[in-house]
């Protein structure tokens, strides 16, 4: 039996500029994770292994190498039709929940927010559906999606991120330190 690669990554290279020099946070890294299997970056504090998961995110850009999804390269220049597959099917879940959670938004925008923009719901009671859903799985009680992030400790922000990358059922899903908090 033949194991599908879902994500290849070849002679990543990430560089940052830093005034008129430039910073090399990642350095001619390659794996592959295959569909269905569990895989960890194992490094130290400082290592690259965050800039890795925002360069396969696209949040960073890839200096050199390329980055393959189901075979087709997400890294550089795409179109805008990949780019909007790649966001519904790749999610992220960060070490720092506040960075994703919008402090003025409740709990139900905020988990729902993939499923307003790729229109994943038939209608109002099935989107509610699948936020309770996503929020009893990451153990919250349905009754918080009401409530705003800071009426949350940091344990259950970081569960609300989670909540929120889980119920768009991504293909990938890259977890920067997901339990941190």
């Amino acid at each position: 039996m033949s194991r599908e690669v879902l994500l290849s990554v070849r002679d990543l290279r990430v560089d940052f500029p830093v005034g008129r020099k430039t910073f090399t946070a990642v350095r001619d890294v390659s794996f592959d994770v295959y569909r269905g299997e569990t895989f960890s970056l194992v490094g130290e504090s400082g290592s690259g292994k965050t800039t890795i998961g925002r360069a396969i995110m696209r949040i960073h850009p890839v200096s050199s190498g390329e980055v393959l999804f189901e075979g087709r390269r997400v890294s550089g220049r795409i179109d805008a039709a990949s780019e909007r597959l790649l966001r519904q099917r790749i999610q992220m879940i960060f070490q720092d929940p506040m960075a994703c959670l919008n402090e003025r938004a409740k709990i139900d925008y905020i988990v729902s927010e993939g499923l307003y923009n790729f229109k994943l719901f038939k209608d109002e009671t099935e989107r509610r559906e699948k936020v309770e859903r996503a929020l009893r799985d990451v153990g919250l009680l349905p009754e918080f999606a009401t409530r705003f992030p800071h009426e949350f400790s940091g344990g259950q922000r970081q569960r609300i991120g989670i909540a929120r990358a889980l119920v768009m059922e991504p293909e990938l899903l890259i977890a920067d330190e997901p339990i941190s908090a």
